[in-house]
């Protein structure tokens, strides 16, 4: 069973998470398709732009805990959309938490419904959101990031619009991205890729400056003690011993 599914419409290709069983938590197996769907659309001059949505009612839960991906696979596979000579366009009608955010932050367009909610929930299993603010930082909000991040408090589409993490919400998500999409098939391929270029110079230059360090604080803080309980006490789904 593959964990990605692949479909093409007038040069737009969707590439759809399909693991709602998990939902579409970062699995190594999820993160390692993912980067083969991306590196084949980068090659592919008949695809214009990239769709990346999801099935279920959750566009990804965040890291797998029990099959993690290797922070470094991770950064490779944000950077990698990023970097990827063609837009990429999120589509949003489920739950996005914790690493999912950091999939919403590298694309360059994310549109949401208003069944969408959002939420930075490391700090109440005991660890950072260190590898996603690589594409966050730069993009978001500073002081909306500052409460999210250190309260893993609940927020709507509307509010992620307001904040920068997406770029637009409402009620119906493909009537928000049709006039995006038709935007990109009128685009000249050349055109978007340059341009693309000059809007993730700023992003790039994160990876390029804090990857290494980002990495070395994920890799430490999930390794601690007091995410071993975070992470045990959310499998058990109890409240970590830490809880006031």
């Amino acid at each position: 069973m593959t964990a990605i599914t692949r479909t093409r419409a007038r040069g737009i290709e969707t590439l759809t998470l399909d693991a709602p069983h998990h939902r579409n938590a970062l699995s190594a197996t999820l993160v390692g398709e993912l980067a083969d769907a991306l590196t084949d659309c980068g090659k592919d001059h008949d695809v214009r732009a990239v769709v990346l949505t999801h099935t279920g009612t959750t566009f990804s839960a965040g890291a797998d805990l029990r099959d993690p991906p290797h922070p470094d696979a991770l950064v490779a596979l944000l950077r990698q959309l990023v970097a990827l000579p063609k837009p990429v366009v999120a589509r949003v009608t489920g739950h996005v938490r914790a690493g999912g955010l950091g999939l919403l932050a590298a694309c360059d367009i994310a549109a949401a419904s208003h069944t969408a909610t959002f939420a930075f929930t490391e700090v109440r299993i005991g660890v950072a959101p260190a590898v996603i603010s690589l594409p966050l930082l730069p993009r978001t909000d500073p002081r909306a990031l500052t409460r999210y991040y250190l309260t893993g408090e609940r927020f709507d589409a509307v509010e992620a619009a307001r904040i920068g993490l997406v770029t637009t919400a409402g009620d119906d998500v493909d009537d928000l991205l049709t006039p995006l999409l038709d935007g990109l098939r009128r685009s000249s391929p050349q055109a978007l890729t340059e341009t693309k270029r000059l809007l993730t110079a700023r992003v790039l230059k994160a990876f390029e400056q804090d990857a290494a360090a980002l990495t070395a604080l994920s890799a430490r803080l999930f390794a601690s003690a007091e995410a071993r309980e975070g992470m045990t006490a959310f499998l058990e789904r109890r409240d970590p011993e830490w809880v006031l």
